[in-house]
Order: C-alpha cells, then sequence, then structure tokens
C-alpha cells in the first residue's frame, strides 16, 4: 500500500512540476515573441554632398531622388494589399541630426508597437535618446545600440 501511495505521489508530483515548468516556460515565451523590428524602414547616412550624391544615383541606378533621397515602396509579405515604404536618405556631413552618436549612419526600423516596445527597453536598460514623436507618418523615437549608434524606430501609419 506504501509503494502504490508514492507511486500516486511522484506521478502527482511529476504532473505539477511539468505543468509549472510549462506554464514558466509559456510566460517567458509570450514575452520573447513580441514582434520588436519588422523591417528597415529607411537608411540615412551622412556625405559632403547630398545633392551630388543624390544626382549620382538617379544617373547611375535610377533612384527617384528628391532633396530628401527616395522612398522605395513594397507589399507586405503576408497581406499584399498593405504598401510600405522604406526610406534612402543622404545628410549633409556635419549635421545634428545623428547626434549624439559620433557616426557617419542611422538606420530607421519598422516595429510594430513602439509604445510597448520602449517601455520594454526601458527596462532592459536601453538609452531612450527623446520622447515618443507622434507626426503625419506615424511614431519615433531614437536609441542608441550597444556601441553608441543611433537608430530610428517607426511605428507607421500603413
Amino acid at each position: 500500500m506504501k509503494r502504490i501511495s508514492l507511486i500516486l505521489a511522484l506521478v502527482a508530483s511529476s504532473f505539477l512540476l511539468g505543468f509549472t515548468c510549462k506554464t514558466i516556460i509559456s510566460n517567458n515565451n509570450k514575452k520573447a515573441k513580441m514582434k520588436k523590428v519588422t523591417g528597415i524602414g529607411g537608411i540615412f547616412f551622412k556625405c559632403k554632398d547630398p545633392k551630388a550624391v543624390n544626382e549620382w544615383y538617379k544617373t547611375h541606378l535610377g533612384f527617384d531622388t528628391t532633396p530628401y533621397g527616395t522612398s522605395f515602396e513594397w507589399r507586405d509579405i503576408d497581406d499584399s494589399t498593405k504598401k510600405g515604404l522604406t526610406q534612402w536618405n543622404p545628410f549633409a556631413e556635419n549635421t545634428k541630426y545623428f547626434d549624439p552618436s559620433t557616426k557617419d549612419f542611422m538606420i530607421n526600423y519598422r516595429v510594430a508597437d513602439l509604445e510597448a516596445l520602449v517601455t520594454q527597453l526601458k527596462a532592459e536598460g536601453v538609452t531612450i535618446v527623446d520622447k515618443v514623436e507622434d507626426s503625419e507618418y506615424g511614431k519615433f523615437v531614437h536609441i542608441l545600440d550597444g556601441e553608441g549608434n543611433k537608430i530610428q524606430l517607426w511605428e507607421p501609419k500603413d
């Protein structure tokens, strides 16, 4: 009788331990599965003469440039009715827009839920450079990566 009781206790304990582990793993996976970056929204870089660079890319690579660079339109892989844009833009080499980074480039990443991501990044100790800005194009914020590269996060109004 003691043996059956011991076996039942072990089976019950194993079940409870397994359920507890599954719950913990499931909760951790929910946090890890938060969709952060969904794509590249733009590539920005410093150059000596943005106007000349725009013209070079227009002439040699067929970019349809304006004083603000160009936009590449594409369709969402999961829903082809949704369009997206990736911006390409040269900046003057003395621009302060990339500050506090001293690098010559900045990448804009598209995100799905900027407010939630900023909250998570703050909790993880990531440097948030400014406040979330809401514009006609969507929400923006700037952060610094581990090497001090300024990154722009963008939740577009698609």
